[in-house]
């Protein structure tokens, strides 16, 4: 009677292991795109993986970044943005003419092309955020809200990274995209 008590035990015990497996390999697949999903949809656009840098105490002004897609077959145009962080946001775009880098605001909105996609990245478009109320804070969220032309607003959240991130931080032990450590 023991023997059989002792192998009913141990198949309970290998269907219990075996479920308790196949759940974690199911939230181990599914942790990495829970960890880097921080996309947001309006309409047609899509708005990826918003970010910003953290500012020292006493700056007015900060940048933010992120990815837009269109999926449609026409055009958009991201024609106002808002920040309850600060009074003024705009789209900045920096380049080099005749080896002299410069940053001007993009008049008339960023057109997101039918089909196409656009980078706001650092060394080319870019948000601005001008007088800012107080310092951005590594780890925080900061409200944003986009305005497209066809597709309407939607709010953001851009996650604050280091002063020094070149890319957004997308896993918890504090690497983003480009391998970095922050």
């Amino acid at each position: 009677m023991s023997i059989v008590l002792r192998a009913l035990a141990h198949a309970v015990a290998v269907r219990r292991a075996t479920g308790f497996a196949a759940l974690f390999g199911l939230f181990a697949a599914l942790s990495p795109a829970l960890a880097i999903a921080h996309e947001f949809k309006v309409g047609a656009i899509e708005v990826e993986h918003p970010w910003s840098r953290a500012t020292p105490p006493g700056a007015k002004t900060g940048a933010g970044y992120f990815g837009l897609t269109n999926t449609s077959s026409t055009p958009d145009r991201l024609i106002a943005l808002s920040s309850p962080v600060a009074p003024r946001v705009e789209v900045h775009l920096m380049a080099v003419e005749g080896g002299i880098m410069t940053m001007k605001p993009v008049v008339g909105g960023l057109e997101v092309p039918a089909g196409g996609s656009v980078a706001l990245a650092p060394g080319g478009y870019h948000l601005m955020l001008m007088g800012l109320t107080r310092p951005l804070v590594q780890g925080e969220t900061v409200p944003l809200t986009l305005t497209f032309e066809k597709a309407g607003a939607v709010t953001v959240q851009l996650e604050v990274d280091s002063m020094g991130a070149k890319a957004p931080s997308h896993d918890a032990m504090g690497e983003n995209a480009a391998g970095q450590t922050r």
